[in-house]
């Protein structure tokens, strides 16, 4: 890489940067990252999202929306041809017409929406407005990544194999760690040895993720999900045990290995802040906490050092004139535990002080940076509704929907068609309690259950999608954006 490389990347984004300014002044618009780590619901929260807009459902936490301001919302070409669009129409069709959950993220997606709202009594001018909305959907995987930008191939290989010896992981590692107990890295670098070493490291996150934390918090996020890449020299390395301070010679396998860990940040990592992450204005963060929790304390202390990773790559901040053309911010960040219809209403504050005990270094760090943060517990889509169930001479406070076919509760075993009540279980009034194990693994039942059965909002009209707190997401992310 030339060393005027970074000079002329820079003033390139800077350029870039201003032209979007300028552009926002004459037609307002707003960039909201979608993310979170697998299986916490992006892609459904981002169809919920839309959907709603699109049909201008009935949201009584959205001002605009509860005062009838928006007068309408339509999908518009979005603005980077190079970024795949994201398939609305086909996941709501999953939802809505399958009933079943659409794919998860494994890759970038755009979709932007224009909203037409009348301003509202209190606004600086009067009379009708717009504001463009462009939702970026990313696996969170991708965001983990960015903490590479600031380690080289050392420090990551060292810091890599340290935390695959702590005693959840060591049992998941030992094949990988086998193998890499018989590689020198001063040999002769060879493609067989390097594509064996590469494979066993994937299948150890692979690992990870599937475990029982189900929480991939170990980069490289690409190896996840390789999308194009798959089979690329810039996806094929693992790290080596190294000697501080040890420098491979040229032609060796840790030069080679090396040489690959840099090409993935230049050619993929990079990349990514570069053309999108660093574009974002607003962010939601989507969090699966009520699988970490059923999991154990071991899944839940494993989920708060994701997060906690994940934030340290968030740019947040109070944005001025200066900072919007050379380093934007995202000034608002939204964390969001997911599937809170899986619990009574009566549960969500618990979950909610849960979830907020999880994130507390990075909203104090966020809110240091002079951001604002947030955090919610919602259902971008309600599976199920509420219901009481008799325990003895008790009667519990349960939720009921239509477990998936396979899933079991006990002795039962559910065909996808029957509905059932199922009480969940407590979580504690003391959110600390969860990290002393008040919780024992696997108690709690959280059955995956289908989509629900929707209904026209009116006759012969949209679907409407019942939701827990989108509407309260909305007012966070856009809502100042709609006065």
């Amino acid at each position: 890489m030339p060393p005027e490389f970074p000079l002329a990347r820079s003033a390139a984004d800077a350029l870039r940067n201003l032209g979007d300014y300028a552009a926002n002044v004459v037609a307002p618009t707003l960039r909201i990252g979608v993310t979170g780590l697998a299986r916490s619901g992006k892609t459904v929260f981002t169809t919920a999202l839309v959907h709603n807009l699109l049909t201008n459902a009935a949201m009584p936490a959205f001002r605009a929306s509860a005062e009838g301001r928006i007068r309408r919302a339509r999908l518009a070409p979005q603005p980077d041809d190079a970024v795949p669009r994201f398939p609305y129409e086909e996941h709501l069709a999953a939802l809505v017409e399958e009933r079943r959950w659409p794919h998860s993220t494994t890759r970038i997606n755009e979709l932007r929406i224009a909203i037409d709202y009348e301003r509202g009594a209190g606004a600086w001018l009067s009379g009708p407005s717009s504001l463009t909305l462009d939702i970026v959907d990313y696996p969170g995987e991708w965001l983990l990544d960015l903490a590479l930008l600031d380690e080289d191939f050392e420090s990551w290989s060292r810091a890599t194999i340290a935390a695959s010896d702590s005693p959840d992981k060591r049992g998941l590692a030992r094949e990988w760690r086998e193998h890499l107990a018989t590689l020198d890295p001063a040999s002769r670098a060879d493609e067989s040895v390097i594509g064996r070493a590469s494979d066993l490291f994937k299948a150890y996150l692979f690992a990870l993720r599937d475990g029982p934390e189900s929480v991939a918090t170990t980069p490289p996020g690409r190896f996840l999900m390789p999308g194009d890449l798959a089979g690329s020299p810039a996806l094929t390395f693992a790290p080596l045990a190294l000697a501080d301070g040890a420098r491979p010679p040229s032609g060796s396998l840790g030069a080679l290995m090396r040489r690959r860990y840099d090409a993935y940040l230049r050619h993929v990592v990079r990349p990514f802040f570069r053309d999108h992450f660093q574009r974002i204005d607003r962010q939601i963060v989507l969090i699966d906490v009520l699988a970490a929790i059923d999991s154990g304390p071991l899944a839940l202390a494993e989920l708060e050092r994701a997060l906690d990773r994940v934030l340290m790559s968030v740019r947040a901040g109070r944005n001025s004139v200066l900072s919007s053309i050379f380093a934007p911010r995202a000034d608002r960040v939204l964390f969001a535990a997911t599937k809170a219809d899986h619990l009574h209403q009566v549960q969500h504050r618990r979950l909610e002080a849960i979830l907020r005990m999880l994130v507390e270094r990075a909203m104090r760090r966020v809110q240091a940076a002079g951001a604002q943060v947030g955090a919610v517990a919602l259902a971008s889509l309600r599976a199920t509704h509420e219901t009481t169930v008799r325990d003895g001479a008790h009667i519990l406070k349960a939720v009921a929907g239509t477990p998936e076919a396979g899933e079991r509760i006990g002795d039962e075993v559910f065909d996808g068609h029957t509905e059932a009540a199922v009480f969940p279980g407590d979580l504690p009034e003391d959110p600390t309690a969860i990290f002393r194990g008040a919780i024992e693994p696997g108690s709690l039942r959280f059955p995956r259950f289908r989509p629900a059965s929707v209904a026209p909002g009116r006759p012969g009209g949209d679907p409407r999608l019942p939701f827990i707190r989108l509407d309260r997401a909305l007012e966070f992310l856009i809502g100042d954006r709609l006065p």
